[in-house]
């Protein structure tokens, strides 16, 4: 999943998209565009101001899970398929329908179609990823094959088994040594 920022420690590494973006950062920093005031007639579409959601993906023990924050977009206008490695989401919020009567002081809420494309790594079950939508939050999950899920091996220790200890050190020697020993003991 090299798309993806990877926390660790408390720490986390800057996504490319926020770098390569400083005017979304800035509007979301100032709640405020100044490029927008100075070129009204470019829609917010063409600036790259669309409602993009943003994602959270997470590994656990059994399944890949993506959570993203779509407030307003119904189940209906939402896709997910996976094709191969790459799992897609993509949804649309449609704005609501403006009277042009009423007199609006803000508008700030953001709309429009959106598309997120993961790499998927080796090793997961396409067949079986499931979604759910409530309250606003979508929940994918990817599971894992259960080939590819680590298995516990149990330890033992020597002290508790001293005498099969004894016997699979026989079972390793060679067949010339295994004998001389056990002549040296008669």
């Amino acid at each position: 999943m090299s798309n993806l920022s990877v926390k660790k420690h408390g720490l986390e590494a800057l996504p490319g998209v926020e770098a390569l973006g400083p005017l979304r950062a800035m509007r979301r920093l100032l709640g405020w565009d100044p490029f927008q005031q100075m070129a009204p007639f470019v829609q917010a579409e063409e600036a790259g101001l669309t409602f993009t959601p943003a994602f959270e993906v997470k590994e656990t023990k059994d399944a890949y899970e993506f959570r993203a924050d779509v407030p307003g977009v119904p189940e209906s206008d939402i896709e997910i398929t996976v094709t191969g490695n790459r799992l897609t989401i993509s949804g649309e919020r449609v704005a609501e329908t403006e009277d042009k009567t009423d007199r609006y002081f803000a508008t700030e809420r953001l709309y429009g179609s959106f598309v997120r494309t993961f790499t998927l790594p080796d090793g997961v079950d396409p067949e079986h990823v499931s979604a759910t939508l409530a309250s606003g939050v979508l929940r994918v999950i990817v599971p894992k094959k259960p080939e590819t899920q680590p298995k516990k091996i149990a330890v033992v220790s020597r002290e508790a088994h001293p005498v099969e200890e004894a016997s699979s050190k026989e079972e390793l020697k060679p067949t010339g040594e295994a004998q001389t020993t056990k002549a040296s003991k008669i």
